[in-house]
């Protein structure tokens, strides 16, 4: 015979409220709770946090689900006797665990969702790193080659040395300049050129049988230079002139010139 000490040992009250007892069990229960008011009182309670447990964790279902859940209702309701259903709150209780588990599935996509954001993130970074990284490296070697470059050419035994030393305008102005006829370069040290502002740049022009040849506009942002070669060069010769360059030197802003032998 079923007692009060069996349904609170073997967790019956429980099991009466997820419905997973058969119907004699719950005809005895219904019993008991019929005649003892601390029982019901223990049970009522029970029953009421089964149901603030579920609805606290209860989501919105979407406006369409409603009004497919309304529709099919009535669709039913015309092709169907209408059946009346027993009062049981073990319906509520159904509902808020069903309610709980999707809120729990949501949470889960949603922390799911936050982790792969979280990881395209850091593949982005990566990414951009390792452009950013190869980006340095080839502007590494673009600059390793041409100081290598510029090595060859000076130290080549048929590369001629010219020092190119200021005049009167331009003083403490000295340009070294290292011309190879063999292989048509011209590589030249700015180190002692003074710093012009930013409305002037020096600029190279070549004398060929007296007509003055531009061999380019000296960068200021750099000290080994590589000029243009003009064959049949008399001489070398640097001018002050309007930012960017002239297309015929300025003669009254010759700076330093040399001949070559």
């Amino acid at each position: 015979m079923m007692d009060k000490k069996t349904l609170l040992e073997n967790g019956l009250l429980e099991q009466y409220l997820l419905g997973e007892l058969d119907a004699a069990t719950c005809e005895q229960i219904e019993q008991i709770l019929a005649s003892d008011a601390e029982l019901k009182a223990y049970f009522d309670q029970l029953e009421q946090d089964f149901e603030t447990l579920g609805l606290e964790n209860a989501i919105t279902p979407p406006p369409a689900v409603k009004s497919q859940l309304l529709d099919s209702i009535k669709a039913s309701s015309e092709t169907s006797k209408v059946v009346e259903l027993q009062t049981n709150n073990n319906f509520k209780w159904y509902l808020g665990i069903a309610a709980s588990i999707a809120g729990l599935l949501l949470i889960g996509s949603f922390w799911m969702y936050s982790q792969l954001n979280a990881v395209k993130q850091q593949l982005q970074t990566v990414e951009i790193n390792n452009t950013e990284l190869n980006t340095t490296i080839e502007v590494l070697n673009k600059e390793l080659k041409q100081t290598t470059s510029f090595y060859t050419n000076i130290v080549n035994p048929d590369t001629e040395q010219y020092v190119l030393k200021g005049n009167d305008l331009l003083p403490e102005a000295k340009v070294v300049s290292y011309v190879n006829h063999k292989t048509k370069t011209v590589v030249i040290n700015t180190e002692r050129l003074p710093q012009l502002d930013d409305a002037h740049d020096y600029q190279m022009w070549a004398d060929v049988e007296g007509e003055m040849i531009n061999m380019g506009v000296i960068a200021k942002d750099k000290t080994l230079i590589t000029m243009a070669y003009i064959d049949h060069a008399e001489s070398l010769n640097i001018t002050i002139e309007p930012a960017g360059g002239n297309d015929h030197p300025t003669v009254e802003q010759l700076v330093t010139n040399v001949y070559l032998q």
